[in-house]
């Protein structure tokens, strides 16, 4: 389960656009970091996760986070500041399983390498969408994951939210805070509705033909939609905001809001649950686990900053700042996460992660600390070196903020184990067993 939130432009301190997601995912599914070029493609068709389609030859560039065994991305931004953040939503229609169609993150990816604002972006995933159909499988071992997809689209002057329904959509453009999560949300208050999307649901007996049509109401499957949780978070994230304009928004904030959790004091992961916007997994209940966060600060007239995490709980994380245009993401600065726990800085967080389970307080009470003094001065170095045309020195400090994470994780690597047992975290322990028997990184 993920969640996505935008802040516009007149509510923010420094007068940018803000875009934030948590992806929710399986906790053995490591996620990449990666950039890609502008380029000029071959051929006019490109490989997606499942299926080969139709691409524009000239694509522009883009920073993402994705899974590592799929093509498309769960979140990202590119060079022309357009940036877009999907969720899983569950809906009654069902798909036919043949991986014959795009994932969400197919789509995301797709419609950010080809679009300049975010209603070109907007444009281009209803074409796909039309064209291809979202029949693919968005789980890792999980292979019965099948659903369709929620987006929140943003540049630096306006921002949409799109909902789908197999394909059946529904879109409205969005002038406040607003918050989308595993559940649709968009009612009789639509801009725009596929042409055919009211007469299927009539002729399924789903709404009534007599009263506004609600693509909610129509489309959504209630049980699916309740068991994930996303009208809790999607609370949570908007009671977070100021009520008054007057009282303006940061950076900050949105990490704040990313590493929240519903129980405010003496918070242990093993007392989380799917209510939770920094998801912790626990089993069959909560089996998802935020593995990667990502905030945007889009610029009009200065460069862009994305804050990535690049590692699972953002509440055990840091933010760091990368950059259009930089080396930083090279696979050989920065090598990219596999399958298994290797040296790239995902798994090498990782260790420190699955420590932190067995010994939460301690532990986090160091990466807060190390949170708050490094994410403020690389904030305020951000915001001087936004109207600089000086690319080496944002390379810097993407590198230095790396460099300072990976020492953290050496030292952590050393600490002593705290930790304390009580029978309520029992089954919670075991189902982390097994997860580290999965990927062998077996720790006692």
């Amino acid at each position: 389960m993920c969640d996505t939130f935008y802040s516009p432009s007149h509510r923010n301190v420094y007068g940018n656009s803000i875009l934030a997601k948590n992806s929710d995912r399986e906790p053995n599914e490591a996620q990449q970091i990666v950039r890609f070029p502008a380029q000029s493609r071959f051929e006019k068709r490109v490989q997606a996760t499942f299926i080969a389609v139709d691409c524009l030859e000239q694509v522009h560039e883009v920073i993402l986070s994705k899974p590592f065994q799929m093509w498309g991305a769960e979140m990202g931004v590119n060079e022309h500041g357009v940036a877009i953040g999907n969720e899983a939503v569950f809906t009654k229609i069902k798909l036919a399983r043949k991986n014959d169609g795009l994932t969400g993150m197919d789509l995301l990816r797709l419609a950010l390498e080809q679009s300049k604002t975010a209603k070109l972006a907007l444009e281009m995933i209803l074409e796909y969408l039309g064209k291809y159909g979202q029949d693919a499988c968005g789980g890792y071992q999980d292979k019965g994951m099948y659903y369709s997809n929620s987006f929140l689209i943003a540049d630096t002057h306006s921002a949409y939210v799109l909902e789908t329904a197999g394909p059946f959509w529904a879109y409205k453009q969005i002038q406040s805070f607003h918050a989308i999560s595993n559940l649709l949300t968009i009612g009789t208050d639509f801009d725009q509705i596929h042409p055919d999307a009211k007469v299927f649901a009539y002729k399924k007996s789903w709404i009534k033909e007599d009263v506004p049509f609600d693509f909610q109401k129509a489309f959504s499957e209630p049980f699916m939609t309740f068991m994930g949780r996303g009208a809790s978070r999607k609370q949570q994230c908007e009671l977070h905001v100021p009520l008054s304009n007057t009282n303006k928004w940061s950076i900050q904030d949105a990490f704040r809001i990313l590493r929240s959790h519903g129980i405010k004091d003496d918070f242990e992961p093993s007392r989380g649950d799917m209510g939770n916007i920094c998801l912790h997994a626990q089993g069959i209940l909560t089996p998802s686990q935020t593995t990667g966060s990502m905030v945007v600060e889009l610029r009009d007239e200065a460069n862009s900053s994305v804050w990535l995490t690049g590692s699972s709980a953002p509440c055990l994380s840091v933010f760091k700042p990368f950059y259009f245009g930089t080396n930083t993401l090279n696979t050989d600065m920065f090598p990219q996460a596999s399958q298994r726990i290797d040296h790239s800085f995902w798994w090498q967080w990782e260790k420190i992660h699955r420590k932190a389970l067995k010994d939460y307080k301690s532990i986090h009470a160091v990466i807060q600390s190390f949170q708050q003094e490094k994410e403020n001065d690389w904030l305020k170095e951000d915001q001087l070196l936004s109207v600089s045309k000086d690319v080496k020195m944002r390379e810097e400090l993407s590198q230095k903020s790396i460099k300072d994470c990976l020492q953290l994780v050496e030292k952590l690597e050393q600490q002593k184990k705290n930790s304390t047992f009580n029978i309520r975290s029992l089954a919670y322990s075991l189902y982390w067993k097994w997860q580290n028997r999965v990927m062998k990184h077996e720790r006692n």
